[in-house]
């Protein structure tokens, strides 16, 4: 097929919307998947897309002359990257972007969580303080053992601040690193075990949907904690949910889940719970630097030239 002297960018998700301005200006067609009528679907080079939500490849085949996948932020989880491999598409991300900022966000829940920081503000605001809630202390955070579940960049970013705090940090990922600072456990269950606090910060994939299960919960267990600004899908919601109300799990700090938006009255009555709406990497200096790592993609692929972040093949 002729390829159309003005390429074609598509949207996959209507809160891409925003892109529609920058596309705009470097001439290109624009095309939302929303509303993508069947004529324009020959026309499509590249598509701009939210990583962590699933894009079919029935959807793509119906794409013949897409080329590439240019994922906004880290997570490409809802793109079958070697299924677009082999198929010569390429796919992008912004891995490393956002790190310091989920990294940020990720201590934060963790401070809130361990020292009930919002439980003593609703107390305040809803006039229940007391002078012997003074005596009512929190556990103290210094010395604790920080376990971080893969060491990528957000997973390095935050091992680094916890050290900072003075926590004991040791980690666990599928592949060693034989540069990283702290020691790699044997599996994820004696890092569960080991940990008073475990960060999820894995890259979420089909093989570990889940892997934070009812037993790595039981191992963290009623003392400690567990934080995920990683993917819903890593942990198993349901065991987690279960192991809080019960006491066998001591506080959990949440900024992604298995279904967002997360409905309220799944998480009404749960106890020992920081929860934010997936907002760790959603800051104002960073959102301009992962919408310009997009577009370089773009004009790259659109140039005939090697994208700038290709995503591995491994997926």
């Amino acid at each position: 097929m002729d390829q159309p002297a003005t390429p074609t960018v598509l949207l996959s998700d209507p809160m891409l919307a925003p892109f529609e301005a920058a596309l705009r200006a470097e001439g290109w067609r624009i095309a939302r998947a929303w509303e993508l009528a069947e004529a324009e679907r020959g026309r499509v080079r590249a598509i701009v897309h939210a990583g962590d939500i699933l894009l079919p490849t029935e959807a793509l085949e119906r794409l013949p002359d897409l080329g590439l996948i240019a994922c906004v932020g880290a997570g490409y989880d809802g793109v079958d990257v070697p299924w677009c491999r082999a198929r010569g598409i390429e796919v992008t991300n912004a891995a490393g972007l956002n790190a310091a900022d989920v990294a940020d966000h990720a201590i934060g829940l963790m401070l809130a969580g361990w020292r009930n920081i919002l439980a003593g503000d609703r107390m305040i605001r809803e006039g229940r303080w007391r002078e012997n809630h003074r005596r009512s202390a929190s556990a103290s955070l210094t010395g604790r053992r920080f376990g971080v579940v893969g060491l990528g960049p957000i997973g390095e970013a935050s091992a680094r601040r916890a050290a900072a705090f003075d926590l004991e940090v040791a980690w666990w990922g599928p592949r060693p690193k034989p540069a990283a600072p702290w020691p790699r456990m044997a599996g994820l269950i004696e890092l569960a075990a080991w940990s008073d606090i475990l960060l999820v910060a894995s890259r979420a994939n089909a093989e570990n949907r889940g892997m934070i299960s009812r037993e790595v919960i039981e191992a963290v267990g009623p003392a400690g904690m567990i934080v995920n600004v990683a993917r819903g899908s890593l942990v198993d919601e349901d065991a987690l949910i279960t192991a809080l109300r019960d006491g066998r799990l001591g506080h959990a700090g949440l900024d992604v889940f298995a279904e967002e938006p997360t409905a309220a009255e799944r998480w009404r009555d749960v106890p020992n719970l920081v929860m934010t709406p997936h907002s760790g990497s959603t800051t104002r200096e960073i959102l301009p630097r992962l919408a310009e790592r997009v577009m370089e993609n773009l004009r790259l692929f659109f140039a005939g030239r090697p994208v700038a972040t290709p995503v591995s093949s491994e997926a």
